[in-house]
């Protein structure tokens, strides 16, 4: 007999419960965390990269090597067109990388995708950039 009305007790205090909240959540926070989330987009602007991986496809030295890196990083936007790349200069070699990962995890479940079609690549640490706040 008490486990009945206990459990009737339980029963009518979760059907009141779930009835007085129509589906709404009111979450009061402190005023404070604004500025912080402020302050956290501006340092974002200042300094938006930090370490990470990316995949190296392509490196080359020589007077047609700007030209090759060219073509080589339109196949790869036709071919992976969500995955960023980026040519840089490091000098002597123009080199393309590709992606921002966070952790080496990401970066190695792209690179089975992209090898494939380029069979040379493989993931690099490098400076990445953060993802944008909207």
């Amino acid at each position: 007999m008490k486990r009945i009305f206990f459990l009737s007790i339980c029963l009518v205090w979760a059907a009141l419960t779930f009835a007085q909240n129509n589906g709404s959540l009111n979450v009061d926070q402190d005023s404070r965390i604004e500025s912080l989330i402020a302050k956290q987009r501006s340092l974002y602007k200042v300094d938006s990269s930090f370490s990470g991986y990316r995949i190296h496809i392509f490196m080359e030295i020589g007077n047609e090597a700007l030209d090759h890196a060219k073509n080589v990083k339109s196949q790869f936007e036709k071919a992976f067109p969500d995955i960023p790349i980026y040519l840089t200069y490091v000098e002597p070699y123009f080199r393309l990388r590709a992606g921002d990962f966070r952790n080496r995890v990401e970066a190695e479940k792209s690179l089975r995708r992209i090898k494939p079609k380029f069979k040379e690549a493989f993931v690099t640490a490098d400076m990445i950039y953060r993802p944008k706040l909207d």
